[in-house]
């Protein structure tokens, strides 16, 4: 198998020399993904102490961690023009589970529109979020 078969976070469309900001970062994260995106992107995952724009925020998100619509707004704050957000959920049957049609609301709350959803991990699912086209 080729590293591109056997790295998570191959799907998730990162490429090399992207800064990719992480926010919710917790000790139930899957670290392999993070791992994979790092192997991609050829530098550390940012924390919020970065000053400056990332281009891809990657957003653990999990029920309780307070408004998923406000939290996106934030992070559309930390993106360069163009990025897109990476939204992190626990999957169906992990704790802290979201309901698909509250991720739905609340991107499109923060003016966001969703474009992929894929299973990220055995725990965790992705979604896609971006600005519309005619904001970009």
């Amino acid at each position: 198998m080729t590293t591109a078969q056997t790295n998570p976070a191959t799907r998730l469309g990162f490429e090399h020399g992207q800064v990719v900001r992480e926010i919710g970062h917790d000790d139930d994260v899957d670290h392999d993904l993070r791992a994979g995106i790092e192997s991609i992107t050829g530098q550390d995952l940012v924390d919020d102490d970065y000053d400056d724009v990332a281009d891809v925020v990657l957003r653990w998100f999990r029920a309780g961690d307070g408004d998923l619509a406000d939290e996106l707004v934030d992070a559309i704050g930390s993106l360069d023009e163009g990025g897109d957000i990476w939204l992190l959920t626990p999957k169906s049957g992990q704790g802290g589970y979201i309901e698909p049609s509250d991720i739905e609301e609340a991107a499109k709350t923060a003016g966001l529109s969703q474009t992929k959803i894929i299973s990220v991990s055995r725990h965790w699912s992705g979604n896609r979020l971006a600005t519309p086209k005619a904001k970009r």
